[in-house]
């Protein structure tokens, strides 16, 4: 990922913003700090997990940039201090906007199909806290016969490369069609999605005028198994499939399968940086110079 990351254009987005040398306390340098929160993204960990893990391993320092020799490791504070910058200023967004053009300077540009689905991720559902209430802005939904509570996450990712282009944050008991219009860049041919998107065709026009209706079918009614919409809905599906493989990195193999913070918000921002981060890992192989 060293190889792969756009460091120079990260950097330039977050320096503005990033505090400058004064009268007080030097700040850690501002590579040091966005290679640290890219690490807390890939292994999952906590702000003192992540200041613990970097004593722990020399090879997270070499690639932090961290020399014991010379300063310590940033610590849990400064961690979450950065995080907040990264939270107000909402440069989780900016950060997947960045990647994807670097993408496209690569060739792996977004093109016009668009495929969307949304996934749940949990939340605790103790009251055994501070507040001795569960999260306000989270709630709970049911799949199935199983119920669930947290958030969910909604995305719109190319039907051609795969890169996540849109992402929004709701409660989980938010219906995954209601969230449609903002996943669609607008220049769609077609637009995948499974079931929860049928009857959206009116919807689909108004953001993305040009674009077909390609969402799945209900094919079993009262009386009959209306075969032909089940080939369809195969047919759409080997498409379709492609949007799972972002939600597979997040999940298993970042690890982000609760959520880290309280309310939607602060969510909503790591999981724009987790996504561009994800885009990166999908097309590491592509973006790497040989030998890297």
């Amino acid at each position: 990922m060293n190889a792969v990351v756009p460091w120079g254009a990260l950097l330039s987005l977050v320096e503005p913003y990033y505090p400058k040398v004064g009268n007080g306390r030097r700040p850690v340098g501002l590579e040091i700090m966005l290679r640290t929160y890219f690490v807390q993204q890939w292994f999952n960990l906590s702000d003192p997990g992540v200041e613990e893990a970097l004593y722990d391993s020399a090879s997270l320092r070499r690639f932090v940039g961290v020399d014991l020799g010379l300063a310590a490791a940033p610590d849990e504070t400064t961690i979450c201090r950065f995080r907040h910058l990264l939270e107000e200023h909402k440069l989780g967004g900016a950060m997947l906007d960045t990647v994807n053009l670097h993408l496209a300077t690569k060739g792996i540009r977004i093109t016009t199909g668009t495929i969307v689905d949304a996934t749940i991720i949990h939340a605790p559902s103790s009251t055994k806290n501070a507040t001795g209430e569960r999260d306000p802005e989270m709630h709970q939904t049911r799949k199935g016969n199983q119920w669930f509570f947290g958030l969910k996450t909604h995305i719109g990712v190319d039907s051609k490369e795969g890169v996540v282009h849109s992402v929004c944050t709701t409660a989980a008991s938010v219906a995954d069609k209601h969230m449609l219009p903002h996943l669609l860049h607008g220049e769609e041919r077609k637009v995948w999605g499974d079931g929860g998107y049928q009857g959206q065709g009116d919807v689909i026009r108004q953001a993305a005028p040009q674009a077909q209706d390609m969402t799945c079918r209900r094919t079993r009614f009262k009386n009959y198994v209306d075969e032909e919409a089940t080939r369809k809905n195969t047919t759409k599906s080997r498409v379709r499939a492609k949007v799972e493989h972002p939600f597979r990195i997040l999940k298993r193999v970042f690890g982000f399968v609760k959520v880290h913070f309280r309310g939607l918000k602060k969510n909503h921002n790591h999981l724009c940086a987790g996504f561009a981060l994800v885009n990166l890992y999908q097309h590491r192989k592509r973006l790497a110079p040989l030998g890297a």
